[in-house]
């Protein structure tokens, strides 16, 4: 496997936005998540061909899916000209977001900073899925 050198952060980490595969010659799906990665996730990912991250939060390697079955199947990657972002397409089994909608960017904001209203349905029912 040959993975191109990436520029990771003081931490180790390299920010990873996810999209939606376009299935054209430039990506154009919609924005379904941005997580962290570091080596090792980006590795298991190309292995796998299934997103792996890294939580900040809880100092462990995660893969997208394992407490709520909703994987994402890799299509292609890219990383920006700094390489020091990455941008995976993917197949979205079900959805990404842990409360129900298909992306984490359902919240809509105004240009004055207010909340609008959530226009889009929830693909799945969270309380159904992750037990406490």
């Amino acid at each position: 496997m040959n993975i191109p050198d990436l520029n990771y952060n003081s931490d180790g980490l390299i920010p990873a936005i996810v999209q939606e595969t376009s299935e054209t010659p430039l990506p154009t799906g919609r924005v379904l998540m941005m997580a962290w990665m570091n080596q090792q996730a980006v590795e298991d990912t190309l292995k796998t061909r299934k997103m792996h991250f890294w939580s900040r939060s809880r100092q462990k390697s995660w893969f997208k899916g394992e407490s709520s079955g909703h994987t994402q199947e890799v299509v292609r990657w890219f990383t920006d000209c700094d390489r020091d972002t990455l941008l995976f397409e993917v197949k979205q089994n079900v959805a990404a977001c842990h409360t129900g909608h298909l992306s984490c960017f359902f919240q809509e904001i105004s240009l004055d900073g207010d909340s609008l209203p959530v226009n889009e349905t929830k693909v799945f029912d969270p309380a159904a899925v992750y037990h406490s």
